[in-house]
């Protein structure tokens, strides 16, 4: 029955009926049916796939067409039994069609690769639904880009390549802008409508500026879309904010409230907060002592917090590492009292390094550096170091807190020192890693030549954005996650 139906292939028109009728005999009706489908279309079938590999419906339209409806009259002619060479023919009329379409399709795979990936690029930012009247225009002329290349053009398919692709970028920026400033138009719309600058215009100037600010970026790099964002949000917040102040100042001028009850109400919440605190809330000049002396009572307590949280940590660990040791100990007969000394050697550094981190801890103010521990890892994160903005060169001023810093080392003998670069998450993933590695080499440059520290004990790392150690929507989260951390690994052995 298989070579049966293989012969088909070669054989004439008279000799494929009889060739068919021996087939339908020899099998049963369902069988038969799919061998002669299988045979007649094999290379119809190989083709239209090898077309649909390189996109050609899309690509190749009218070659991709012509094959589909030949294959189409192929299939209809074989279900209501038709003339096999009739079905054949059709047949092999698709496969060429498609053999010529997969052909167009690759040639356009690579001539339209630009608008390709701004059509996709588009597609991703969705486009088609937040810029639809661009995405179409695109839409056209890349049709007519791949028509002209079907037929040969090549120079008119390229000017229509070139006028797609401008379109395809133009539809994605409108797109994202959307995404990230829709919200933020629509409160000013509505800011706009209730009358808010006549009332609160500082606050809602400057959620225009903001919004100014984040479009001018995304124009600049449409796919760094961090500092946007963040922007956006902040304008978000602002013109809220004006809303709330025109609804308030409304209230005063309509004697709804007076001066004295609007200053007495925004009081409250830090008699409140200092309440709690255990703070005597003295505003009798104004809150700002008030709230210097709730930052600092924060401070403290936030610091108080690390330092508890740390050696609560250490002697969690040590106790385990303890107990596993000393029962390993008891369970052996033999070197016990040597294995007792080196773990009671290994203790007393520990409680060295112990001594050592608060000796450090004392050397540097809080605008300095924030001094803490991480199982026996000393951690010098350098608050008080700064960088010009994208450079990396160190500063005259940063010297006396290097010098400091030397001091702190020095107190480490033998310690391994990591130096690690951060920066907030602001500008590029790259060029943020390869400025964080940069001012780390800077750092370590310095101490190599400045504080004759031995290359072999300096490891120097960028981390760029990737850790960060508060929120960067704010200012001075963003300055926070924005430093340079000299980690000191002291030698337990020495």
């Amino acid at each position: 029955m298989i070579a049966i139906a293989k012969s088909l292939r070669g054989a004439s028109s008279l000799s494929a009926l009889c060739l068919l009728a021996a087939l339908l005999l020899a099998a049963p009706v369902g069988q038969a049916q799919n061998e002669v489908r299988d045979t007649l279309f094999r290379e119809a079938d190989a083709a239209r796939a090898a077309a649909d590999a390189q996109n050609a419906e899309l690509l190749a339209p009218r070659s991709y067409s012509r094959g589909a409806a030949e294959y189409a009259d192929a299939e209809e002619s074989l279900t209501r039994g038709r003339n096999i060479e009739s079905v054949r023919r059709n047949a092999a009329e698709a496969a060429t069609h498609f053999e010529a379409a997969a052909e167009t399709a690759r040639l356009a795979n690579m001539a339209l690769a630009q608008v390709m990936k701004s059509r996709q690029d588009a597609a991703n930012a969705r486009a088609p639904d937040l810029a639809p009247e661009i995405w179409s225009e695109a839409q056209r002329k890349f049709g007519d880009a791949i028509r002209l290349l079907e037929r040969g053009d090549l120079k008119g398919s390229k000017r229509r390549d070139v006028e797609a692709t401008g379109l395809y970028r133009d539809a994605e920026l409108v797109a994202i802008k959307a995404q990230y400033l829709s919200e933020t138009r629509r409160l000013l719309a509505d800011a706009d409508r209730a009358r808010v600058g006549r009332y609160a215009p500082i606050s809602l100037e400057k959620a225009k500026q903001l919004l100014a600010d984040a479009e001018r970026e995304l124009n600049e790099n449409r796919y760094d879309t961090d500092l946007p964002r963040s922007l956006a949000r902040q304008a978000n917040y602002e013109v809220k904010h004006a809303i709330y102040l025109s609804e308030v100042i409304r209230r005063v001028r309509d004697r709804d409230m007076t001066t004295e009850e609007l200053i007495l109400s925004w009081e409250a919440p830090l008699t409140e907060i200092a309440a709690a605190a255990d703070v005597l809330p003295d505003m009798q000049n104004g809150p700002d002592e008030l709230a210097d002396n709730l930052v600092s009572f924060i401070d403290d307590a936030l610091k108080e917090n690390q330092r508890l949280t740390q050696e609560s940590e250490q002697d969690r660990v040590q106790l385990a590492d303890l107990e596993e040791e000393l029962r390993v100990l008891d369970q052996q007969l033999g070197g016990a009292t040597e294995e007792r000394a080196a773990l009671v050697q290994r203790l007393e550094a520990q409680n060295r390094v112990r001594e050592q981190f608060a000796q450090v801890e004392k050397m540097f103010t809080d605008d300095e550096a924030r001094v803490f521990r991480q199982g026996d890892t000393i951690i010098l994160r350098l608050v008080g170091l700064s960088f010009p903005s994208g450079a990396a060169q160190l500063q005259p001023q940063n010297f006396d807190l290097l010098a400091k810093v030397e001091k702190a080392i020095d107190v480490f003998p033998q310690s391994e020192l990591v130096i690690e670069g951060h920066t907030d998450a602001y500008g590029g993933d790259d060029s943020n890693q390869r400025l964080s590695q940069e001012r780390a080499e800077s750092v370590q440059q310095y101490m190599i030549n400045a504080m004759r520290i031995p290359t072999y004990r300096l490891i120097a790392t960028g981390y760029g954005e990737t850790r960060p150690v508060a929120s960067n929507e704010t200012a001075s989260g963003r300055a926070k996650n924005r430093r340079i951390d000299i980690v000191i690994k002291p030698n337990l052995d020495g």
